[in-house]
């Protein structure tokens, strides 16, 4: 079929796109600001990007509009359309469908899904267990919301699909591993995205409160949780962290499924040891080690994550922690960007203060208590650009000697959130300023730390020129 994605530039459609054209399909898409690295992949798949969202493009006459979450009937100041396409595609009654829903429909039918839920960790669990299976011979599909280094690509499909039904009851079903976001699935569907995946395992790996602008409490987002292991067949396995009480509380809430616990004393799979250089407990008895180049407890969860979930499709603990020896991480995610005089640069993605938090708490547990942190972020998410959370930026970043707050696009008063922090903050209304304080301030030895869920502006590329040119 011909799909022509509304949206394709994000990291989850720009994932579906690459599956659809792997797949043999014709595939188009159109965004605004194409903008790599999406845009240099999906251009070297052969797929065609429009800039912008013109009524002209109702004229591809595809199969079906395949629309992403950016997309809405919102209205800009002069009352004309944000989205026009979308407007004309309505008017002219022409087909479409959200990304999940043809995902699961065009993809996910008969595969055996793991899905990967949570607050936080949802990219590096899905990359981590996309690796066990592929190192254990099972070459699975998979959707990453993020490129796991081992792979260099977001998405494959992966081994080919069987379309009997009772393949995935029997395990003969090929694998596909997907990053099961909880943020909601099209402006004309507003379950969570993850519903649509219908996994036969399902890791619940943390869950706090976040997306404040769907989501009215935390209550709300346990709900959405409680839709997904709803979706979980008898046969099926919940992964689960033990050590969460919200999930707990999600689970009480009904569960009809195999559970596995990870994270505690009593879980059915724990860890002794340093995150660094761990053994792998199974119901209390050492069965595995991993040994590895990743730092911080929230990186030794999501090993244990996905060794549990590897291990409901056979994979046993002790090939999956020797899968985990070779694995590389995630591109931004704690990604070394250089060093100069002495200073290193790291870029990350966390953007939720406990994100932050469990970030430099990593580095602490790296670096030592003498050396100097230096942590640049941006308020950057929706949730975090509304403010909800500003209270909880300076126990995020406690382990910081020094914290720097790109303030641009923000409606709170960035300084004052961050007074407690005393000297150790600074805030600063552009990327050049920022860049400034930040040069004024480090020192060889020193290691600096940007955070954000965009761009930032091209900090780090900028950062590590300003360093070599003092």
């Amino acid at each position: 079929m011909h799909i022509h994605i509304l949206g394709i530039c994000g990291t989850f459609m720009g994932g579906v796109a690459a599956l659809a054209r792997e797949a043999g399909h014709r595939v188009t898409g159109c965004d605004t600001g194409v903008y790599p690295p999406m845009s240099d992949q999906l251009r070297a798949l052969g797929i065609e990007l429009i800039e912008g969202y013109g009524v002209d493009q109702l004229a591809l006459k595809p199969d079906v509009f395949v629309i992403g979450n950016v997309v809405s009937r919102a209205r800009l100041a002069d009352g004309t359309p944000k989205f026009p396409l979308m407007e004309a595609i309505l008017d002219a009654g022409a087909p479409y469908i959200s990304g999940p829903q043809w995902l699961a429909e065009n993809v996910l039918q008969g595969r055996h899904v793991l899905a990967i839920a949570g607050t936080h960790g949802k990219t590096t669990t899905t990359s981590m267990l996309a690796w066990i299976l592929e190192y254990a011979g099972r070459e699975p599909g998979f959707l990453v919301g993020g490129v796991p280094l081992n792979f260099g690509v977001s998405a494959r499909l992966g081994t080919a699909v069987s379309h009997e039904w009772g393949a995935a009851e029997k395990g003969q079903a090929p694998l596909f591993v997907i990053e099961a976001d909880e943020y909601d699935t099209a402006f004309f569907d507003k379950r969570s995205k993850f519903v649509h995946y219908r996994p036969r395992t399902a890791v619940l790996n943390n869950l706090e409160f976040d997306h404040a602008d769907i989501f009215d409490d935390l209550a709300a987002i346990e709900r959405q949780f409680h839709h997904l292991i709803r979706t979980v067949p008898s046969t099926g396995r919940v992964v689960v962290n033990a050590l969460e009480e919200s999930l707990t509380r999600v689970l009480h809430t009904g569960c009809w499924s195999e559970v596995a616990s990870f994270g505690d004393a009593v879980s059915d799979f724990g860890a002794s040891g340093e995150p660094s250089d761990f053994d792998v407990l199974q119901r209390g008895k050492p069965v595995a080690h991993v040994k590895w180049d990743l730092s911080g407890v929230h990186n030794q969860l999501n090993a244990l994550a996905a060794i549990a979930a590897a291990e409901h499709v056979g994979v046993s603990p002790a090939l999956a922690a020797e899968a985990l020896g070779k694995f590389q991480n995630v591109k931004r995610r704690m990604e070394l960007r250089g060093t100069v005089n002495g200073i290193t640069v790291y870029d990350d993605f966390a953007h939720h203060p406990t994100a932050l938090r469990t970030t430099l708490d990593g580095l602490r547990r790296v670096v030592g208590k003498d050396a100097r942190i230096l942590a640049a972020f941006e308020p950057r998410s929706n949730t975090m650009k509304l403010g909800t959370m500003k209270s909880q930026l300076p126990w995020s970043l406690e382990s910081a000697d020094l914290s720097f707050c790109h303030t641009a696009g923000l409606d709170w008063d960035a300084a004052e959130a961050l007074a407690p922090l005393g000297a150790r903050a600074q805030v600063a209304g552009d990327i050049d300023t920022l860049i400034a304080q930040l040069t004024a301030q480090a020192k060889p030895g020193d290691h600096i730390v940007c955070m954000s869920n965009g761009s930032f502006g091209g900090i780090h590329a900028k950062l590590l020129e300003a360093l070599a040119k003092r």
